[in-house]
């Protein structure tokens, strides 16, 4: 690995920034919060999807007191689609703690940062960086892809070892005057250019001379990973019980997967027709007509869902509910209840959309106005 190489990228990177940038909401006005939403809500997720997010995000929690004082059940509403839920769990235990140890404000030293929940070293240097000018470095997944291929780094990038030595050498060449600049020039280097899937647009580059990668033209090569442990796979059936104006839901356990979100009924194993019809009698229900529906997957980190689905249409669901289920129209459902994207395939036979689904084919600023 050559250091050295990272010596001249400063200036060029810095130009390229300046005149090449998108335009980010989270950009426009850089405060400590808007900074800390932006990039929790980042993690996992691709910039595009985060644009409409962030704005019902800040608009009905502009603050980290709002933050604080959010019902979890809105709040979760709020995340909707975009997964990973503890991140904004996290966020809100993190709100508490700055209102009782900061008098509400986002602390502006970078080991004060880290004390907080959810905040690791990249979110931490993100923030300090960018909102406070603090001379951080700020490695995301980004930045360590740019940095290996810049410097010619054969080791894996997931080793600490290999973020603590990157961290190092930038924190050696960052300008104390653009810090927060310098930082979001490196991510915006890996998300637009020196990308992650595909060859990287070297042409754009505008540190390429001094990149080993594209001198040597390994580019595919760099940077190294480890291979992924394979996802377990767990098969379940999912039933959409209805009456026509109501169907059913019930909250998740408070701990596990998905915890504290709303599913529609599911259970374990693939379900033939004669058999879920026997589910639905046995959970109380008096099943009039039953439909099979499509197969659906859906991808968490350590395990994969395989599903298949089956529309039953039962006789009034009487009263609001009973034993744990809800009976809800589709109405409230799609405003009060957060309901994972894991059901999204299933969904549409309610007639409501979740999370991503309700934006994906609005206007950028028709979906900025949504308030969830």
């Amino acid at each position: 690995m050559d250091k050295t190489r990272l010596d001249g990228i400063v200036p060029p990177l810095l130009s390229w920034f300046s005149e090449t940038a998108r335009e980010l909401p989270w950009r426009s006005d850089p405060t400590a919060y808007h900074v800390w939403v932006s990039e929790i809500m980042l993690q996992q997720t691709r910039v595009e999807a985060v644009r409409p997010y962030y704005m019902r995000f800040v608009e009905e929690l502009p603050d980290v007191r709002a933050l604080a004082d959010c019902r979890e059940e809105r709040l979760l509403k709020l995340w909707e689609g975009l997964g990973y839920y503890n991140r904004v769990r996290n966020m809100q235990k993190a709100a508490a703690d700055i209102l009782e140890r900061y008098e509400g404000e986002l602390p502006s030293e970078y080991e004060e940062l880290l004390t907080l929940p959810g905040i690791g070293r990249y979110t931490a240097g993100a923030i300090a960086s960018i909102a406070y000018g603090r001379a951080v470095p700020a490695v995301d997944g980004n930045v360590l892809r740019v940095v290996s291929r810049i410097c010619g780094n054969e080791e894996d990038i997931k080793k600490q070892s290999v973020r603590a030595l990157f961290e190092k050498e930038l924190a050696r060449i960052l300008p104390e005057k653009a810090p927060g600049a310098f930082n979001q020039a490196l991510m915006e280097l890996g998300a637009v250019v020196c990308v992650p899937n595909g060859a990287p647009l070297c042409a754009a580059c505008p540190v390429r001379e001094s990149c080993f990668a594209f001198e040597t033209g390994r580019q595919r090569e760099i940077p190294v990973r480890t291979a992924k442990k394979q996802r377990r796979i767990e098969e379940r059936t999912v039933l959409v019980i209805r009456d026509g104006e109501r169907t059913v839901i019930r909250q998740r356990p408070k701990r596990g997967l998905l915890a504290g979100l709303y599913e529609l009924p599911n259970y374990p194993g693939l379900l033939s027709a004669d058999e879920a019809l026997k589910t639905v009698k046995s959970e109380g229900w008096d099943p009039v007509r039953i439909r099979k529906l499509d197969e659906a997957r859906h991808i968490f980190s350590h395990v994969e869902w395989h599903m298949e689905g089956y529309l039953v249409l039962v006789e009034e669901l009487a009263g609001d509910g009973r034993d744990g289920w809800l009976f809800v129209g589709a109405e409230r459902t799609e405003s009060e209840f957060p309901v994972p994207a894991a059901f999204a395939a299933y969904t549409k036979y309610l007639n409501i959309r979740l999370g991503q689904e309700k934006y994906r084919d609005l206007p950028e600023t028709d979906a900025q106005n949504q308030s969830g």
